[in-house]
This record gives C-alpha cells, sequence and structure tokens, in this order.
C-alpha cells in the first residue's frame, strides 16, 4: 500500500492561483498513474487530472482545461497540480490517487491521499 500526503491547499480568491502536491511513500513505478480528484460541497467526487509516471502523459476534465497542469518531478518523486484562474466552483477537498490504470474512474485507484481543502471566494 502507497501512502499518498497532500499538501498546498488553501482558501484564495477568485482568479489566483494554487500549486498542489502529492508526495508518495515509495518511489512511484513506471507504470503507476497518478490522479487528482475533488469534491466540492454537497457534490459527489469527480476526476480533475491525471498522469502517467513514465512518459508523462496527461488527461483533463474539461472544465479545468487550459487553467490546471498536472506535472510530475522525478527527483523528488512528487506529482503537482498547478491551478491557475480559480473560480468558486473550483472549491472542494482536492485528493490525490495512484493506480495503474490510465482511467478518469476513481474505481481504478488503489491508494489514496487524506485530501486536501481548496476554498475560492468570489
Amino acid at each position: 500500500q502507497v501512502q499518498l500526503v497532500e499538501s498546498g491547499g488553501g482558501s484564495v480568491q477568485a482568479g489566483n492561483s494554487l500549486r498542489l502536491s502529492c508526495k508518495p511513500s515509495q518511489r512511484p513505478y513506471s507504470r503507476s498513474v497518478y490522479a487528482w480528484f475533488r469534491q466540492g460541497p454537497g457534490k459527489e467526487r469527480e476526476f480533475v487530472a491525471l498522469i502517467r509516471w513514465h512518459g508523462g502523459s496527461a488527461l483533463y476534465r474539461d472544465s479545468v482545461k487550459g487553467r490546471f497542469t498536472i506535472s510530475r518531478d522525478n527527483p523528488s518523486n512528487t506529482v503537482y497540480l498547478q491551478m491557475n484562474s480559480l473560480n468558486t466552483d473550483d472549491t472542494g477537498v482536492y485528493y490525490c490517487a495512484v493506480g495503474a490504470q490510465y482511467s478518469t474512474n476513481e474505481a481504478a485507484y488503489d491508494d489514496w491521499g487524506q485530501g486536501t481543502q481548496v476554498s475560492v471566494a468570489s
């Protein structure tokens, strides 16, 4: 089991930026896929972005395309989610997850972090 530790959440005004970090307890396998999901107030958890550790291919939900960027840093074994032009709809708890399938379905992910709160005020 991989432990994932998220950080970087906070409260910002709309239009501002945040960068989330996700650090696993062990070195990622080349086939690992890391993803960010979020759960807004009164909403179900939804896919945000994913990245394949080997090669770095990424996928985004439509509403964050052009604003969010997912990346990974090999030396530090860390996955990042750079979030720009935040709006109130981006408010929620953001979870990092890791699995072996290139999938937007949360059922494909085996290990999850505890989540980090992102609050965007208008």
